[in-house]
Parts: C-alpha cells; sequence; structure tokens
C-alpha cells in the first residue's frame, strides 16, 4: 500500500491571507487598548473631580496611522503632562513668593479663570467682587482673609450687600456677615488622586487577549 501526502491550494495565498490576518488583530488589539486605557485615565481625572477639561487632555493613536501591521503600536498621553503628573505622583506645594499660600473657600465663588493655571488670587477676587479682604491673624490656626460686610447667595458664594433700586445705590443692612474667603497656609500637601502606571499595566496585560479575539 502507497500513502501519498499533497498540499492542496496555494501556499503563498494561504500565508498570505494569515499575515493579513495577524496584522489586522494587532492592529484592532492596539486600538481597543489605546481606547480602553485613555478611557479609563479620563475616567480617574473626573472621577477625582478634576473636570472634564483636564479628562480631556488625554489622546491616544495607533501606528502605523491608517494601515494594518503586526508591529503596530499605541500611544496613550496627555496635553497637560505637569499637571497630571502632580496629581498622579502628589507634590508639596509652597508659595512662589514666600508667603502664604491663598486656599480659597466656597465662599469665594469659581476658582479658575481660562486655563489650567490661572488661579482665583485675592486680588483677582477683589477686582470681581469689588469687595476688600481683610487680614485675620489666628495664633496656632491658618490666618484668614476675610470680607466684611458680605452677604451669601443662593450658591453659598460671597457678594457685596449692596444693591440698586430706582437707579439709586444702596446698602442692604440686613444679613450682613463677616465671611471667610481665603485660608493663609505656609505649605499644603496635595495628596495623589489618579494612579496613571496602574491603569497602563492593566490595558497591556490585556493585549494578548485581545490580539487572540481579533484573530479571525
Amino acid at each position: 500500500m502507497r500513502l501519498t501526502a499533497a498540499l492542496v491550494g496555494n501556499l503563498e495565498q494561504y500565508m498570505a491571507e494569515e499575515a493579513a490576518a495577524a496584522a489586522k488583530a494587532v492592529t484592532t488589539a492596539m486600538q481597543q487598548g489605546s481606547d480602553g486605557l485613555k478611557g479609563e485615565l479620563r475616567g480617574q481625572v473626573t472621577s477625582a473631580g478634576l473636570g472634564e477639561r483636564l479628562a480631556k487632555t488625554w489622546r491616544g493613536q495607533v501606528y502605523p496611522r491608517g494601515q494594518a501591521s503586526i508591529s503596530a503600536a499605541a500611544l496613550v498621553w496627555t496635553k497637560a503632562p505637569k499637571l497630571v503628573d502632580v496629581f498622579d505622583k502628589g507634590a508639596l506645594i509652597r508659595s512662589r513668593d514666600g508667603f502664604f499660600l491663598a486656599i480659597p473657600t466656597p465662599a469665594a465663588g469659581p476658582v479658575r479663570g481660562s486655563g489650567f493655571t490661572k488661579r482665583l488670587t485675592p486680588g483677582a477676587w477683589e477686582r470681581r467682587t469689588g469687595m476688600r479682604l481683610r487680614f485675620v491673624y489666628r495664633k496656632g490656626a491658618p490666618s484668614l482673609l476675610v470680607a466684611d460686610n458680605a452677604r451669601i447667595d443662593k450658591k453659598g458664594r460671597a457678594r457685596a450687600n449692596t444693591g440698586s433700586r430706582g437707579g439709586l445705590s444702596f446698602t442692604r443692612l440686613a444679613g450682613r456677615t463677616t465671611t471667610v474667603i481665603f485660608i493663609l497656609l505656609p505649605q499644603a500637601r496635595l495628596r495623589p488622586r489618579l494612579n496613571v502606571k496602574r491603569a497602563a499595566d492593566a490595558w497591556i496585560e490585556r493585549v494578548p487577549e485581545l490580539i487572540f479575539r481579533n484573530w479571525q
């Protein structure tokens, strides 16, 4: 008895199809990993209360662009690396001028202008409200900047206790109070609120599984 084995089909075509399937699987897996990591990091930012604007600075891209490759790679990065690094690692914050850090209270109102670096300062608060701040020294406790003769609106923000009626300005005597606007500290420690490495490591470990799922 004679047994004969023969290859059926086109080997080169078969190998080319497998290579194409592998390239597609790897590229798709990289895209899914990039999207997954980007989404998780954005979720960390919003869950930490840091806002949608900072969350949207996370971006992702798969290389090479616009084509499948068995050597595809993904890059996830943030457009605000210094700010994210502070919230990822924590930091000890001191005043640049060697004075106090002015920490706004809820009564100060919105704490940022346009851009992440434009924080609310005592001077900016005075210009915004037309009110003057008074320094209050406290021995053994943080000093304060307070606003006298202020009223608290429905949002809990301090406002000037004045108004107008019939084109005439007047001062409201009812409801006026001295309100703490800033707490003054020599330094402040910012605790870590993000964990970028943990998220990145978790998605790197998922890459083989993603490739296997996408390999048809």
